[in-house]
């Protein structure tokens, strides 16, 4: 099997190959690969830059840099906390940025949500607002509808994060409970022009679902968010329902007159993503298949999913021929469930679920050897945090250069947010019984702030089962 000169061998360094599959997405989806060819000339009036988003500060420093030096540029992001990448040297700031909580909302974010919208007021048609939208923008922006509180709203979102709802389901319910996403940030912007520039972190990559389309016009209705409430028996104040019950809250629809003019672009997407691990996978001479990158339903049984799929390859050679990658992409779901009054609140969410289901199946019979590793975000003062259905963590060694946002390998850990991407290799590796081992892989920095990352593994007799996920 050949390998670049310098990229780790599948056959040699199996788990350094797995990381490089890794780096390679994650570097596809940095804001500034895919920005500048979708960035509009500068307009006669004033450019107001405005957005949300795990990756919103990302994205300001790239639109900071590629934007020419002399044409004025000013407005306001939001992002989560700690997912601020150092700034580049030499790059002046010209669009501030605020941090706020995800994926619950709190006070700063409705505090930078009100100011976002404070900055639409007065544009005039010779003026550009570039919206900066990401994954986690639904949380960052949040500005709760007429009769709601912040608490209201906190609540309503941590029940919806419980209740197993896939994502388009919950963000129909924030944007007819919220006065800025489902569009209404970009009517609020007229009669300025309006572009928008998102990184996808949804199956289908729809923007009007993607941080809850700020800027997007909305197809769902109000009576769509009361059933998805109903099926999840979530309550929102008397005053709300009723509102809802009579169509107060709708969101400004596809073909209404204050999106005309408007672009959206896609700078980058799961897909895209998956074709750059791909391209390495190739590189080293194994066979990439990409099944999808819509993949969406329960995590704990998406990854039993994976787990048989990448067994019968490894066994049987069936359906694909081994040595090989499945690489695959969706957004899976945690259903939590009533536990006893006095229990401990579990920790963790989709990254820690989905290998409790390849653990069973790999490991089943006692003659398989076990071993999954996950990356993810290391929280500034804090240790890692496990779903009741992941795997034990192990601890971090050393780091590897980076910005500050910084990645872990662990051995089965997670935490709730976003399944974005996950891959099988499969291949018999001759004088590797044990080919990743159970020693715990080093810390390292991601060159990116686009959002948590795991990546996962399972060793059956000699062959390696990969999964690798973006959460």
């Amino acid at each position: 099997m050949r390998s670049s000169l310098f990229s780790p061998s599948p056959d040699g360094d199996p788990r350094g190959f797995l990381t490089e599959l890794y780096l390679a997405a994650v570097r596809r989806a940095q804001p500034r690969e895919g920005m500048a060819r979708h960035l509009p000339a500068p307009p006669q009036g004033r450019t107001v830059v405005l957005g949300a988003g795990k990756a919103a500060a990302s994205m300001a420093h790239a639109l900071e840099a590629l934007w020419p030096a002399r044409a004025p540029l000013s407005g306001l992001v939001v992002t989560r906390y700690q997912h601020v990448p150092p700034r580049p040297a030499g790059l002046p700031e010209r669009v501030e940025v605020v941090e706020a909580a995800h994926p619950v909302p709190d006070a700063a974010g409705l505090a930078a949500a009100e100011r976002i919208l404070a900055l639409t007021r007065g544009l005039t048609a010779d003026d550009l607002v570039l919206c900066l939208i990401s994954g986690g923008g639904s949380a960052l922006l949040t500005l709760p509808a007429q009769g709601l509180t912040l608490a209201d709203k906190q609540r309503v979102n941590r029940e919806l994060l419980e209740s197993g709802a896939h994502i388009g389901e919950m963000n129909c319910v924030r944007k007819h409970l919220s006065r800025i996403k489902g569009g209404r940030l970009a009517a609020a912007c007229a009669p300025a022009r309006v572009v928008t520039l998102t990184i996808s972190d949804v199956p289908g990559d729809d923007p009007s679902i993607i941080a809850s389309g700020p800027t997007v016009p909305d197809p769902t209705t109000c009576a769509d968010a009361l059933a998805i409430l109903d099926r999840y028996r979530i309550s929102v104040p008397a005053a709300v329902r009723a509102a809802l019950e009579a169509g107060q809250l709708e969101t400004p629809k596809p073909g209404e007159v204050a999106f005309a003019g408007h672009a959206v672009h896609l700078i980058a997407t799961p897909q895209q993503s998956l074709e750059a691990a791909a391209d390495v996978a190739r590189a080293a001479g194994l066979k990439a298949y990409i099944l999808s990158d819509e993949i969406e339903g329960e995590s704990r049984e998406v990854g039993k999913v994976h787990a048989a799929l990448a067994r019968a390859v490894a066994r049987k050679g069936q359906p694909f021929e081994r040595p090989c990658v499945i690489l695959s992409g969706g957004e899976t779901t945690v259903t939590v469930r009533p536990q006893p009054a006095g229990t401990p609140r579990g920790r963790g969410g989709r990254a820690g679920s989905a290998p409790a289901g390849p653990a069973r199946r790999v490991g089943a019979g006692g003659r398989h050897r076990r071993h999954r590793r996950c990356a993810r975000q290391r929280r500034r003062g804090g240790g890692p945090r496990h779903s009741r259905a992941g795997a034990g963590a192990g601890s971090a060694g050393r780091a590897l250069p980076g910005p500050q946002r910084r990645l872990r390998l662990l051995s089965g850990a997670g935490r709730p947010g976003h399944h974005r991407a996950h891959a099988h290799q499969c291949e018999r590796l001759p004088g590797h019984p044990d080919p990743v081992g159970h020693a715990t892989p080093p810390a390292f920095k991601s060159d990116s702030c686009l959002g948590k990352t795991s990546i996962r593994s399972s060793v059956c007799d000699n062959t390696v089962l990969v999964s690798h996920k973006e959460i």
